[in-house]
């Protein structure tokens, strides 16, 4: 199945057996709680396992000068020790000549050089991990260090590119319509620095050889691109490199590519003809899988004559390992969000000798959108605008950018249905007004969109005599609720019960598909899922003498014209198979497609100290049709906590004289934790889009945090008059005193005294 058309009304539109839609928990859960399902570092396969422990270069940039690993050679316990000098032959770092940026070969331990504090200089196997954390340590290694650049704000004279090493898929850097500054008043300007943040989940591998073939269990969101990554850097056929990642917790792109850990246990398994199990530490994993970049953006906008058309102008650096990793599309949004006429977006990247940057949920709008939609509430700000309706004048026809219509667009009614349920008409628009007692207590809105896409996936069925329907594919599960949802699309297309329906996951050998990311993953396997059952319905109705189009599924039967057969006796003892597949066709090029929402968020700034507390965080949605309301609200919820995160807490702080995270652990990397959230509330709105996918889904995943961190620093800013351009927004920032972002960016953060309330009349 190709999608060159809209789909047609289908089964799932009649949802006769009510599952579209239906709040199930999760079918995975019972084996979660009770511990039988197996996480990678889990799984009890093979002979019994040695134990890797990866040795960190001490040093940024430069090179090793020796290393010494006889001590750790002779400690109890150990059976190898790898560096450059005696890592196996690997292929060069790939190019990106695909799509697939997590395909290609990336060698460790190739040769001398470091490239980034943390990188793997040497790898220590033994029998048990204690033994070989302990080895790893008696490694001694002297380096040539070599002066490197870390921190982005102290390098803009560095070498700015529009990126030669981009993928396919990488946004245009420069996009013009018109001519901003020409057309428009200047009304707000501002520089804003989105620190690096990132949401730590431990990755843990455990793999073995069996002759030329190479078993691998690891957590990653995307098994045939671990796959083929195995394959590339070993030049080994794609066959004979098995990845199973069944159970993975969270992933939130920082799983999509394999990192350090699986390659390194590739080698040491090979060597020594046994299991490896791999973990990192929390501290390893800040330097040793992808965070998010840096970026600072500058946006200009205006209000042309006569008009409340906002001209907006956004220019954007971004943190930029050389050759590594595709950097983050910051203004996409800004591109397709609002309908001014007068438009320029440009990005370029600025080459960091830091560890390796990639996505991290909602690559680009979740930081771009939280600068736009800050830059937008200042513009109302400036012009004496509601700022919700600043963005309804604001809604375009179509595409500002490509100038096509959009699938649908319900952006306004978001935007409407949010405030109305927010009582965001009680909203004091000048900052500083409203007082709790000692706090101050102000409003605010963002919008929040998010692009939808289609990736190609296949799918395999079989229909057993024992009258269960299972469905294969390399699909994973990132604890978004695949096997659920899955489970629910299938039950609802062949008329079972969901207990009759079993999915398997996480298994390179099945069919392929693109994985859990960029909130293509339901859409894209349940897609394929749905093209499967629709071929596995047309057999069943055949085989039973029925015509296909009045064929009727329902407890385990097909009925039509009269007839009934049981789908069991139809199957017989061979089974009835089906394969499904979807590929993305012309509806992508001829039809915009997002996902939008909008924020709400309350805020109370204590006058005393600048303590930021959320007492109220709404958001309204529209994401095409909802599979499960359960596991959509809970991706929903959990994108706009992270929101919260990103506006108040998250920051990696970097050593910009050594290049390495100083807070790498979760003592100094602040997450909101419970006493952080207020009550969350999630609204979605009814939609279908048949321009997206025959199910008629858009994702969401992603949709939850982009924007969301913009509602809260509006609401900051409403509470206290204090507009803060360097997220996170700390309380030291809020405090009289504050010094400017930048000396030489001449634009300077808001510094006065946050309004004392009166004293009381019996202090």
């Amino acid at each position: 199945m190709e999608m060159n058309h809209p789909a047609p009304r289908n089964p799932l539109d009649e949802n006769r057996h009510g599952q579209m839609g239906r709040p199930l928990d999760r079918v995975d859960g019972p084996k979660k709680v009770t511990g039988t399902a197996a996480y990678a570092y889990e799984v009890r396969e093979g002979a019994p396992p040695a134990y890797g422990f990866i040795v960190e270069a001490s040093i940024a940039r430069g090179h090793v000068r020796t290393i010494d690993s006889s001590a750790a050679e002779q400690a109890p316990g150990v059976l190898l020790v790898l560096s450059h000098r005696n890592a196996p032959p690997q292929a060069p770092w790939g190019p990106l000549k695909t799509e697939d940026r997590f395909a290609r070969s990336k060698p460790y331990l190739s040769d001398a050089r470091v490239d980034y504090y943390g990188e793997p200089v040497a790898f220590v196997v033994a029998e048990t991990f204690e033994q070989a954390r302990y080895a790893a340590q008696l490694v001694r290694v002297t380096y040539d260090p070599e002066p490197g650049a870390y921190e982005l704000q102290h390098n803009w004279k560095r070498p700015r590119s529009r990126t030669r090493t981009r993928s396919p898929t990488a946004p245009r850097a420069t996009s013009r319509r018109a001519s901003p500054p020409r057309r428009c008043r200047s009304t707000c300007s501002s520089r804003r620095r989105c620190t690096s943040t990132r949401r730590w989940n431990p990755t843990r591998r455990w793999l073995w050889w069996d002759g030329d073939k190479v078993t691998v269990h690891c957590s990653t969101q995307m098994l045939d691109s671990a796959q083929k990554c195995v394959a590339n850097t070993f030049q080994l056929p794609e066959d004979d490199v098995h990845v199973f990642s069944r159970f993975i917790g969270g992933g939130f792109g920082g799983k999509l590519p394999i990192f350090c850990d699986v390659l390194l246990s590739v080698m040491a398994s090979r060597q020594l003809a046994r299991p490896v199990k791999t973990t990192l530490t929390r501290q390893q994993m800040f330097h040793l899988t992808t965070h998010r970049t840096d970026t600072v953006q500058q946006l200009r906008g205006g209000r042309a004559r006569r008009r409340h058309a906002a001209g907006d102008r956004a220019r954007v650096l971004v943190a930029h390992r050389p050759l590594r990793q595709l950097p983050e599309p910051v203004v996409a949004s800004t591109r397709t969000l609002y309908a001014a006429p007068d438009r320029m977006t440009r990005m370029r990247y600025v080459k960091l000798d830091l560890p390796e940057s990639d996505s991290c949920r909602a690559p680009g709008e979740a930081v771009g959108m939280v600068t736009l939609e800050v830059a937008m509430d200042e513009l109302a700000h400036k012009l004496g605008m509601d700022p919700v309706a600043l963005r309804l004048k604001n809604e375009p026809k179509e595409d500002p950018e490509k100038h096509i219509p959009f699938s649908t667009r319900q952006l306004v009614p978001c935007l409407e249905e949010g405030a109305r349920r927010f009582g965001w008409d009680r909203r004091n628009p000048q900052p500083g007004q409203e007082r709790d007692g000692r706090w101050l207590v102000g409003m605010g809105m963002a919008s929040a969109s998010r692009s939808n896409k289609l990736q190609p996936a296949q799918c395999a069925l079989t229909f057993g005599a024992d009258g269960v329907l299972v469905a294969r594919m390399s699909m994973t599960d990132i604890g978004t609720g695949s096997y659920t949802v899955f489970s629910q699309i299938a039950a609802e297309m062949l008329g079972l019960p969901v207990a009759q329906v079993r999915m398997e996951l996480g298994d390179s050998h099945f069919p392929p598909t693109a994985g859990s990311g960029g909130s293509f993953g339901a859409a894209s396997a349940g897609s394929a899922l749905y093209d499967a059952c629709e071929k596995l319905r047309h057999k069943f109705a055949l085989s039973a003498g029925i015509d296909p189009a009045q064929a009727e599924f329902e407890g385990g039967h097909v009925r039509g014209g009269g007839k009934s057969a049981s789908l069991a006796k139809l199957a017989g003892p061979e089974g009835m198979e089906a394969h499904g597949e979807i590929k993305p066709g012309e509806m992508d090029k001829a039809y915009s497609q997002q996902s939008y929402g909008a924020f709400f968020a309350e805020v109370a700034v204590d006058t005393d100290s600048g303590e930021v507390r959320v007492r109220r965080l709404l958001g309204v949605f529209a994401s095409g049709r909802i599979l499960n309301e359960k596991t959509a609200r809970s991706q929903l919820l959990g994108g706009m906590i992270w929101g919260v995160g990103t506006a108040l807490h998250e920051e990696a702080a970097i050593d910009g004289r050594h290049g390495y995270f100083v807070n790498h652990d979760i003592a100094e990397y602040h997450v909101p934790v419970h006493a952080d959230i207020p009550d969350v509330e999630v609204v979605l709105l009814p939609e279908v889009d048949d321009k997206a996918n025959p199910l008629k889904i858009k994702g969401l995943g992603e949709l939850g945090i982009s924007g969301a961190a913009g509602a809260v620093a509006n609401a900051v800013y409403n509470a206290c008059g204090v507009r803060v351009r360097d997220f996170p927004i700390t309380l030291d920032k809020l405090l009289p005193g504050r010094r400017p972002c930048r000396p030489d960016s001449g634009l300077l953060l808001f510094r006065q005294q946050l309004p004392r309330p009166s004293p009381s009349p019996t202090a």
